[in-house]
């Protein structure tokens, strides 16, 4: 893969640009010549700080990707240069921390750390400097940018915005200047992040069910010691970040150690040891799902056979066309929508009859319907009075089961209970059918301060969303088990401005959740990732009242002059289709 570094902040050419191009000139034939005889590849640098080294092209275990390598501060640089070497020096880091030591004051070496969150701003920066002074040794720069993000201690990441600036003592010395005082961390930009660090889907299990995995997104850092595949695997034995602490569990027992991967021609030997020996055949199963998906979700040893080789031995063998459950939602093709009151099913032709029993008789007085999951799927709708439920069946008969005349639209979860919010007691309250009771449930005590107006919860039975008022989306996780369970772990995971009001939201799939905003400009439509707030546009022509998806597919309804019709997102994620051209209501998928 070729790709090509770039000088990050760079301006018109000046005699210091010219001779900082030279410098990368010089670097690049150095690299060239270290690495002409180990099969690695060296493009042309255009920047003075950055060798781009093609290393992983080609092993099924590992990814492509840019080594940095930084340089000692110069005695001819001035204050700029030196800041601007500083924080390439960060970049390189993780790599060779050797050369950051060199442009630090030995005081400032003593207290410095890389410890902490890294943070990550826009590639192009400014250097403030002060007008020279003959007589100061001692010189104050401020280093100016905007923020993109943080990389937490726990590889999570989390989008930020706005400006940002830091500070910097330098003090000249015989050799250069040298700064006096770092701040705790890593300053890297957008870029350095790209070249060095990798999305990564890591896959836990849900502590509640035990059936289901659940994705837990972080950035992992490429490293030039180890394979990527060794890198994630080193990762999945470590706790959840912070968004599943207490939500999910792991099937690797405690003493658990990767002591090497290999790929042969048509698969990958993990050896392992630790005590795997006292796991039974469930708790095996899980394992190799945890290791399959963690794996082949981020592109590496897809479609090979998996061998887990313990102490020597074959220990399980897992083939790539095996069935995984894992991710199962146990929704199948099942689709419907309503008209006048009535639940419909949704066939590929577009419009279907009414479901068996009383939710597919019209009637008024009850709305925002929602689907379970499973062979006999019950529905849920709101009234004036609380939450009914009845089955699809002929002698399906509505019955309330929460009373309440303050309540989110109902949420059923994969185990089979349902959920919602009573507002006016700030209580969040969860209903088993099987036992034919309702339980509150313990959120966060700043959640009853706020205005809940939704509350879904994810397909993989343990992400929740919650819109707050009529501007705030927030991510959290049903944490525990049984009796326990709680909701935990909230996160800010959008925003819209003031006047704006979030109109809907639907999870897509485990990671992606839809939301729907009007505001005074019109509507937008954003896919985003709830693990690391990554945001896609989804084009509208009409006004939308509702949406529901499913994987693949995003429905929604759409007002009309002639009534309400259904449409269809095509393949193209771009343009909308008509499915049911009038009489076609709110569009639901099963659970989400």
């Amino acid at each position: 893969m070729t790709r090509t570094s770039r000088l990050l902040g760079m301006g018109p050419t000046t005699t210091r640009t010219r001779r900082r191009r030279r410098l990368g000139v010089v670097l690049a034939v150095v690299a060239a010549t270290v690495l002409a005889g180990s099969g690695c590849s060296v493009i042309q640098v255009t920047g003075p700080y950055t060798v781009n080294d093609n290393q992983g092209g080609g092993d099924p275990l590992n990814k492509p990707f840019q080594r940095m390598i930084a340089i000692a501060p110069q005695p001819g640089w001035g204050p700029e240069d030196t800041i601007r070497g500083l924080q390439a020096a960060m970049a390189a880091y993780a790599d060779d921390p050797s050369v950051l030591a060199g442009y630090l004051t030995p005081e400032a070496r003593a207290k410095w750390t890389a410890a902490g969150p890294v943070t990550v701003i826009q590639d192009a920066y400014e250097v403030a400097v002060p007008p020279p002074r003959e007589s100061e040794t001692t010189v104050k720069v401020s280093l100016k940018g905007h923020y993109v993000a943080l990389i937490n201690e726990d590889d999570s990441y989390k989008p930020t915005a706005g400006p940002w600036e830091r500070p910097f003592e330098l003090v000249k010395m015989p050799e250069g200047y040298r700064v006096s005082n770092l701040p705790q961390g890593l300053l890297l930009t957008e870029s350095d992040v790209a070249r060095a660090y990798r999305p990564t889907n890591l896959y836990y299990v849900n502590r509640s069910t035990q059936d289901r995995l659940v994705v837990d997104r972080v950035r992992l850092r490429l490293k030039t010691t180890e394979t990527f595949a060794q890198t994630v695997l080193e990762r999945l034995l470590q706790p959840p970040t912070e968004a599943l602490r207490g939500a999910v569990t792991s099937s690797f027992p405690a003493g658990t150690k990767i002591e090497s991967i290999r790929s042969g021609e048509d698969r990958v030997i993990i050896n392992l040891s630790g005590p795997l020996s006292s796991l039974d055949l469930t708790a095996t199963t899980t394992l190799t799902g945890q290791i399959r998906n963690s794996l082949s979700t981020n592109e590496i040893a897809k479609g090979r056979t998996i061998e887990i080789v313990v102490d020597g031995e074959t220990y399980t063998t897992d083939l790539p066309d095996s069935d995984d459950r894992w991710l199962d939602d146990d929704v199948g093709d099942s689709a419907y929508y309503v008209s006048k009151g009535a639940v419909h099913y949704l066939t590929k032709e577009g419009r279907g009859g009414a479901v068996a029993g009383a939710a597919g008789e019209q009637r008024d007085g009850y709305d925002h319907f929602a689907v379970s999951a499973g062979p006999n799927p019950l529905i849920a709708a709101r009234t004036s009075t609380g939450i009914s439920v009845a089955g699809i069946a002929p002698e399906g008969v509505w019955q309330e089961v929460i009373r309440g005349d303050d309540l989110t639209p109902p949420t059923w979860n994969r185990d089979g209970s349902l959920w919602t919010y009573d507002g006016k007691n700030g209580v969040l309250l969860k209903y088993d059918p099987s036992r034919n009771r309702v339980e509150p449930v313990e959120v966060p005590e700043e959640l009853d301060k706020l205005d809940v107006n939704q509350f879904r919860i994810a397909r993989d039975g343990v992400r929740v969303a919650v819109t707050t008022g009529e501007e705030t989306v927030q991510i959290g996780a049903l944490t525990g088990e049984g009796a326990g369970t709680k909701l935990g772990n909230l996160q800010f995971l959008t925003t819209t401005d003031t006047g704006n009001e979030i109109r809907d939201i639907a999870w897509r799939d485990d990671e992606h959740l839809l939301v729907l905003v009007e505001g005074t400009a019109g509507q937008t439509l954003n896919e985003i990732n709830v693990g690391d707030g990554e945001t896609t546009g989804v084009p509208l022509k009409d006004r939308l009242q509702s949406v529901a998806a499913f994987k693949d597919q995003v429905l929604a309804e759409v007002a009309t002059d002639n009534g309400n019709k259904l449409m269809v997102l095509n393949q193209d994620q771009q343009t909308w289709t008509a499915k049911i051209d009038s009489d076609a209501g709110t569009p639901l998928f099963p659970l989400g």
